[in-house]
């Protein structure tokens, strides 16, 4: 009579998975803040450091490049460390990502969060 409901208790055993799993996402994300990367730019003269959630937390200039007439390639020096340190961020969280879902024992190039 109850034949249909063996399926049930692979449902549990999916939804605890689904919730663990969400755990350990959680804990990912938090781990992503720890993480720091550094983007450069003008062979080290301009610096940016990101944290691999992609938060900026560091700018370092060297004072060299301080020069009135040299205004707009300092600018464009500066963005050009930021989006390095951004791509960095981002690179790192992909690792990160895949690690976890590796320990989950998703199939390779699973992509999380779904």
């Amino acid at each position: 009579m109850f034949k249909g409901l063996g399926g049930l208790g692979d449902m549990a055993g999916m939804m605890k998975k689904a919730q663990e799993m969400q755990a350990k996402m959680g804990e990912m994300q938090d781990g992503l803040a720890d993480i720091q990367v550094t983007g450069e730019s003008g062979a080290g003269l301009v610096k940016a450091t990101a944290t691999a959630k992609g938060d900026l937390v560091a700018l370092d200039i060297d004072p060299s490049i301080f020069q009135p007439d040299e205004k707009e390639m300092v600018e464009d020096l500066i963005l050009a460390a930021i989006k390095d340190a951004q791509a960095r961020a981002a690179e790192k969280s992909r690792e990160e990502m895949g690690k976890m879902a590796e320990g989950l024992g998703l199939p390779p190039g699973m992509k999380l969060p779904f």
